[in-house]
């Protein structure tokens, strides 16, 4: 790749994040109770006042990993809202005193609304609080961060009882791709900058990326969103499942810990098997783009959004790509990168209001016209720009020099 197609790259990458921040700042802020509105309509207009514990804790993250990393976003409108909306997960995530168990919605006062049976409210919790206590260095945060970690790794590892699934005889448990995953980004998450929590965090890491590789099966061409717990392929249409963006990401999140553990092997495995297979199976050969889910066998997936072109494992692509090239100098994931950066920033930026269009037809046009709602919010899209740029810069940074 040379200086000038890395550094066209990297501006288009600055240009959006940007854009996309501002769009954040200007219209999602709830001055009078804190913590953020992500039901904005195409302009920014708040169209439901319902707060998603789940995305709260994602922008608290967000601002919080810009305001550190970043030097144009070390502002302090970005950190003021980032501890504003990390005081109301503070106030208002636990439905009631004492509770580790998250709401998922909440009234914009902070009242309780719904909770879900999953981990995930608990998991971008976690995260928000590590990434404040980084930027304001106030200890309260790191002890949210590492006594909810735990609970966590209890019920995702040892008792999913708390979560409030009863168990039933036609229902066996199963292993969702989605819980190592999360796991996976939460330990790279804690153990940053610390040998000591590296080290208390190193087993459950290993854990969760041999779960993670229980989900490549038939010899390792396909990746099944949801297998056995002893990694066997389920039967139905639930064992059938693909899911490319969810793929993808798992490969990013290999390839760091690969980097992490110095484990090439592991590199080569999610190049292979997370990346480049799951790419030439779910980009659309007609239209572009990638689908959203498949069935393995080629049935139609019940799912009626099957073939919707969502934004999230478009920006996942990016990242997963512009990483394994950044490691390997394979020449495919370059020409992957090209491609999909071509088609999604021809389809999904909304160049008059800022932002992305999250949801597409299949051929590409907009289906949804609002920029958040209960599923998107202030983190893949500008958790991938981020990401980009900095693998860009590094990559811009090694071209100079040879």
């Amino acid at each position: 790749m040379s200086l000038e197609e890395l550094a066209k790259f990297r501006d288009r990458i600055v240009e959006e994040l940007d854009r996309t921040v501002d769009f954040w700042l200007k219209h999602s802020h709830d001055r009078e109770n804190g913590g953020f509105f992500t039901c904005l309509s195409r302009d920014g207009t708040v169209y439901d006042d319902l707060k998603y514990i789940w995305l709260q804790g994602r922008q608290v993250w967000m601002y919080c990993r810009l305001y550190r990393c970043l030097p144009r976003f070390h502002r302090q409108e970005i950190l003021d809202a980032a501890i504003a909306g990390g005081e109301f997960l503070l106030r208002y995530a636990a439905p009631y005193p004492g509770s580790r168990k998250l709401a998922f919605a909440v009234t914009r006062a902070g009242e309780p609304v719904k909770v879900q049976r999953t981990i995930f409210s608990e998991c971008f919790y976690t995260l928000a609080m590590d990434e404040l206590w980084r930027v304001t260095q106030q200890h309260k945060y790191q002890k949210e961060a590492e006594e909810m970690m735990e609970q966590v790794r209890v019920w995702a590892c040892e008792d999913p009882s708390g979560l409030g699934r009863p168990p039933m005889a036609g229902d066996p448990p199963v292993s969702s791709l989605a819980v190592p995953m999360m796991l996976l980004c939460l330990v790279h998450q804690l153990e940053e900058g610390s040998p000591e929590r590296a080290d208390r965090y190193r087993q459950l890491g290993d854990w969760c990326t041999n779960q993670i590789l229980q989900h490549l099966q038939r010899d390792g061409t396909v990746v099944l969103e949801t297998v056995s717990p002893d990694g066997k392929e389920l039967p139905g249409c639930q064992g059938r499942l693909q899911n490319p963006g969810h793929a993808l990401e798992a490969g990013w999140f290999l390839l760091r810990q690969g980097q992490r553990r110095g484990s090439s092997s592991l590199i080569t495995s999610a190049l292979e098997g997370f990346i480049l297979q799951p790419f030439a199976s779910g980009w659309d050969p007609q239209g572009g783009g990638l689908f959203y889910l498949l069935d393995v066998d080629g049935h139609s997936p019940t799912q009626l959004e099957w073939d919707m072109k969502l934004w999230w494992p478009h920006t996942e692509a990016l990242v997963a790509l512009l990483l394994g090239y950044q490691l390997s100098r394979d020449s495919r994931l370059l020409q992957h990168f090209r491609q999909v950066f071509s088609w999604t920033f021809d389809h999904f930026p909304d160049g008059e209001h800022g932002e992305w269009f999250g949801y597409l037809s299949r051929q590409g046009s907009v289906t949804h016209t609002f920029k958040g709602g209960p599923y998107k919010g202030c983190f893949h899209l500008p958790r991938a720009l981020y990401l980009c740029e900095t693998i860009l810069d590094t990559l811009l940074a090694e071209t100079s020099s040879c």
